[in-house]
């Protein structure tokens, strides 16, 4: 997972190179100075922080692409650590990591700007507390069986109920409604009162993530309360999750005797989704080893937690 991303990185930055730059970035001394803190702010000693920076050929040379190298440290008591270098490196790739807490990563771009070349960051681990099993499922591009009426979805199956697919239990209901304009929108609805969703933003890009990124996306628990009856999507937002409510049983007073709950990662039509089947458990931490969804084909398999 850490080469994955910090490759991730240097593609940005070769692609903002390449598609905005013809020459290489001179020889540069960049300082970056890392601060790791928890949820509760307090400074992180002992963590372990790799910074990555990428090694170029020479202009008008072909090779065999960009290289990188890293320097690595801990974090001292104040929870900080600093590296510099002198390269004509486009950007820097940081991976922060701890035993008990979820890897974050940063990505940072010089974009030829001197300012830019001392950065300084603060970012908060996540703490692993209590992964558990869930339905989860990644979606490349969820095919709607049919445009302008709600189509029922079972999280426990992955798979359309009948008679669109496989599934016995409408858990969401969602729609895909088409225009004469040729514009179309994407609905969640659901099956009972007390059911919902809620929005929560985590940049995709890591360029975008100032703090830094966390595998474990969302909170470790899902809200109690604060979930809307419907979603209508408009528009694709990459920064876009959420959270959601279902299977609710609700009081004569309206209050919420009993649910079930989850998240979704990314907007329709592609999105990842996590279902925890234990009634009025809210835990949002996904054993990556424990997929209750068997079956699943390997662009199918979920790889954040």
């Amino acid at each position: 997972m850490k080469n994955v991303l910090i490759i991730f990185c240097f593609a940005l930055i070769v692609l903002t190179h390449n598609c905005g730059y013809g020459q290489l970035f001179p020889p540069h001394l960049w300082t970056a100075t890392v601060k790791v803190v928890g949820e509760d702010k307090n400074p992180i000693a002992g963590a372990n922080v790799s910074i990555s920076y990428d090694l170029q050929s020479p202009a008008g040379q072909s090779g065999k692409g960009v290289s990188w190298d890293e320097i690595k440290g801990l974090t001292d008591a104040n929870g900080l650590f600093s590296a510099s270098h002198t390269d004509s490196s486009f950007g820097l790739g940081i991976v922060i990591e701890k035993s008990n807490y979820y890897t974050t990563h940063i990505g940072h771009q010089f974009l030829f700007n001197e300012k830019r070349l001392n950065p300084s960051f603060t970012s908060s681990l996540k703490k692993i507390v209590k992964p558990i099993p869930m339905y989860a499922k990644s979606i490349t591009y969820i095919n709607f069986p049919a445009f302008n009426k709600p189509i029922g979805y079972d999280l426990t199956v992955g798979d359309w109920t009948a008679p669109n697919g496989k599934g016995l239990n409408t858990d969401l209901l969602l729609t895909e409604n088409h225009t004469n304009n040729s514009s179309y929108t994407f609905t969640i609805n659901f099956p009972n009162q007390g059911d919902g969703i809620q929005e929560f933003s985590v940049p995709l890009l890591l360029q975008d993530a100032v703090a830094g990124q966390s595998d474990l996306k969302s909170s470790s628990e899902a809200p109690l309360d604060g979930y809307q009856s419907q979603f209508i999507q408009t528009n694709h937002d990459p920064n876009r999750n959420f959270y959601f409510r279902i299977h609710t049983k609700l009081d004569e007073n309206s209050n919420v005797v009993s649910a079930h709950y989850g998240k979704i990662y990314g907007d329709l039509p592609q999105f990842t989704y996590y279902f925890n089947p234990t009634l009025n458990d809210r835990d949002m931490e996904f054993d990556l080893k424990q997929n209750l969804l068997g079956g699943l084909q390997s662009f199918e398999q979920v790889k954040l937690p």
